[in-house]
């Protein structure tokens, strides 16, 4: 099967290059064809084509050609169809079709590993239920927590960062300003003037940094959780540090004939001082010191 996919000297699977504007890597890994993009959904195109050819048979350069173009129209109709969904779920009226589409497209996007579109339904719910909280009206705090990551999805201007390229869309397409302001503000790169716009700043970190939500590189995680527990070791009177729950708590244990209990106190705070002046970290990290007395006597 994998000889019919390159074809007489590799010309199927160079038509199949040129048509989907992906690169595809055929090794000596057994059952197995590796599909290389930047853009996950060229990458989903070639996927697709790739399994309808793979159940069809037949392959060669005219019917390739063919398989992706129906399967870019299925999937840009899917595309639609998932901005439709996505915006009756949340009750989210009169959206211009094109920001509809982009909503759609958030499915095949991730960041840092977090599905974009998950995100940004996880954030819209957030800041309605915020803005219930506060009193105000929790559909315009839906509609931008729904809209604040558009510029990731966009085809145009990738050198804006992508709260300005979102705010400048949102703009494009009639929304109302105090949603264009949410979406550019969102990352402190445009002034707030809306109300909203804090909400939506904090629904994203709340959604970004809450537990399992973000893929770490490992190692950048495990030389964190090291930094971690080396920092705590450092202080006098520690005997042992562990960095727990995903380096979102720090467990020192002191000796208590070392360090009086006043003592330990003020070490869970200079240690917290210095984990937030010296480290990067997602969310926040609880420090908790542990110094207990123990008698041991044996009966013989």
């Amino acid at each position: 099967m994998k000889g019919r996919i390159i074809g007489r000297e590799g010309r199927n699977i160079r038509a199949l290059e040129a048509a989907t504007g992906v690169e595809i890597v055929v090794d000596d890994t057994p059952d197995a064809i590796l599909i290389s993009a930047f853009d996950p959904v060229r990458r989903e195109v070639a996927r697709l084509s790739l399994h309808q050819l793979v159940i069809d048979g037949r392959i060669h350069p005219a019917r390739i050609e063919e398989v992706v173009a129906k399967v870019s129209r299925q999937l840009e109709e899917e595309i639609l169809e998932t901005g439709k969904r996505t915006c009756i779920d949340l009750g989210i009226h009169g959206l211009n079709l094109e920001l509809v589409r982009m909503i759609g497209r958030m499915k095949y996007r991730s960041s840092y590993g977090q599905n974009l579109l998950q995100h940004s339904r996880e954030v819209a719910n957030i800041c309605a239920i915020m803005a219930s909280e506060l009193g105000l009206n929790p559909k315009v705090a839906k509609r931008a927590g729904l809209l604040h990551d558009i510029g990731k999805v966009s085809e145009e201007e990738p050198e804006l960062p992508h709260a300005l390229l979102g705010a400048k869309l949102a703009e494009q397409y009639k929304e109302r300003p105090e949603i264009v302001n949410c979406i550019g503000a969102h990352h402190e790169e445009m002034e707030m003037t809306s109300i909203y716009a804090p909400l939506v700043l904090v629904g994203d970190a709340i959604s970004g940094a809450r537990p399992g939500a973000r893929r770490e590189v490992i190692e950048s995680y495990i030389k964190r959780l090291k930094g971690m527990e080396d920092l705590a070791a450092s202080y006098p009177g520690v005997t042992k540090s562990y960095a727990i729950q995903a380096g979102r708590e720090l467990r020192v244990i002191v000796g208590a004939d070392e360090v009086s209990d006043d003592q330990a106190a003020r070490l869970s705070t200079d240690i917290a001082q210095r984990i937030q002046d010296e480290m990067t970290y997602p969310g926040q990290v609880k420090i908790t010191v542990i110094r207990e007395t123990r008698s041991v006597a044996i009966a013989k």
